[in-house]
């Protein structure tokens, strides 16, 4: 009877404790899950980024030099130019009316006057001269045979050289009579075609007139540039970012098309800002930063002008910063904390941050390298609560 009460005591016992540590296993507090990341020590940058696009610093826009009917363009975008040598189109000058060819009548009749005077004094000059070297030849012999002055001598020779030059003179000014006579003949016959060269050497970037056209003298018809060696970058910054920036800042220029991105340098900032409304109708100020490529056409031999990149200025960088993922930070009273896991609990840790790129953070006290902290800290997520690693998928 004894062993029967005792082991049945041994099994009520036993039953309760069975039901004790169920309970106790059902309430227990599980882990939290949380995504962990690693503070890593490396190289580390802060950027602006910004959209931009290409351009050519000193394109030349060719313009009609008359009023007149442009014939025909011998060049399309893309060509090859070069300055004084390659015909890009021809200009047929316009007629004139009566009372332009009235005018230009006159000039003609001014201008064949000013011929005739000036070879009339180009003859008087040529007179002038024979005069001062027959005189010259005089003192010459005399000085010779020692029966003139040293004075008189150099009179005459300074006379032969001044004759010599009045000549010299003289023939240019009918030179010059004789072609302004030339220009005002072509302008009352209305002139012939007249070939427009490249100005300068380079490519053609655009053709406004792509066919035949009466313009009038100004008249745009195509631009060149320089893509090879005169490429640039127009950033439009935003003016808080703009006085971040400094002429000399390195600039990484991504998302071109290519597979690695160009480098490139701040070359000016302009001083004048400007308003512009952003795609949701807020308005802006926005300032106008150049960037020189650094790269040369070989590294980049399909970027041309008018394409979007991507620019990113470096305002900060350091070699071996202290790195913690900007996710893993939240602010504690004044200053920032993180979790660090440290033997399956997260334990919260004041840390001090220098940058902030919005990614990585850059850490000055609190963290060593190695160490795992969790990203994503929920609000309830306490100093000592138990977490494991979520699993991916």
């Amino acid at each position: 009877m004894t062993r029967k009460r005792t082991s049945r005591f041994y099994l009520t016992l036993g039953g309760v404790g069975l039901v004790v540590a169920l309970l106790v296993f059902a309430f227990w507090p599980s882990a939290t899950m949380v995504d962990m990341g690693t503070v890593t020590q490396g190289p580390m940058r802060l950027t602006i980024d910004e959209e931009g696009r290409t351009r050519v610093h000193d394109s030349y826009v060719l313009s009609a030099p008359a009023a007149g009917r442009l014939q025909r363009v011998e060049v399309e975008p893309g060509d090859q130019v070069i300055a004084g040598s390659t015909l890009v189109a021809v200009l047929q000058p316009a007629p004139l009316d009566p009372r332009a060819q009235a005018r230009a009548r006159a000039e003609v009749a001014m201008a064949q006057a000013a011929v005739r005077a000036a070879r009339d004094e180009a003859g008087r000059a040529a007179a002038e001269k024979e005069l001062a070297d027959g005189n010259l030849a005089r003192e010459q012999k005399l000085w010779a045979l020692a029966s003139t002055s040293r004075e008189a001598f150099e009179t005459a020779q300074r006379d032969a050289r001044s004759a010599a030059a009045t000549v010299r003179a003289a023939g240019a000014t009918v030179s010059s009579r004789q072609a302004e006579l030339e220009r005002a003949r072509a302008e009352l016959s209305g002139g012939t075609s007249i070939p427009i060269l490249a100005p300068v050497s380079g490519r053609v970037l655009k053709v406004t007139q792509q066919s035949a056209a009466t313009l009038a003298a100004g008249a745009q018809i195509m631009e060149i540039g320089n893509i090879e060696s005169d490429l640039e970058v127009l950033v439009e910054l935003l003016s808080t970012d703009a006085v971040q920036v400094a002429p000399g800042n390195r600039v990484l220029i991504d998302n071109w098309g290519g597979a690695r991105p160009l480098e490139g340098v701040v070359a000016r900032i302009e001083p004048q800002g400007f308003t512009k409304v952003s795609a949701l109708g807020v308005e802006e100020q926005r300032v106008n930063t150049i960037v020189r490529l650094a790269a040369s056409r070989a590294g980049r031999p399909s970027l041309g002008s008018g394409f979007r990149v991507e620019a990113r200025i470096v305002v900060w960088e350091a070699p071996n910063a202290m790195i913690v993922p900007a996710s893993a930070l939240f602010r504690e009273q004044a200053g920032w904390a993180v979790f660090v896991v440290v033997d399956g609990k997260a334990e919260l840790r004041k840390v001090r941050i220098g940058r902030n790129n919005g990614v990585q953070a850059q850490v000055l006290e609190g963290l060593k390298k190695g160490e795992t902290v969790i990203l994503y800290p929920a609000s309830d997520l306490a100093d000592g609560t138990r977490v494991e690693r979520r699993t991916k998928g």
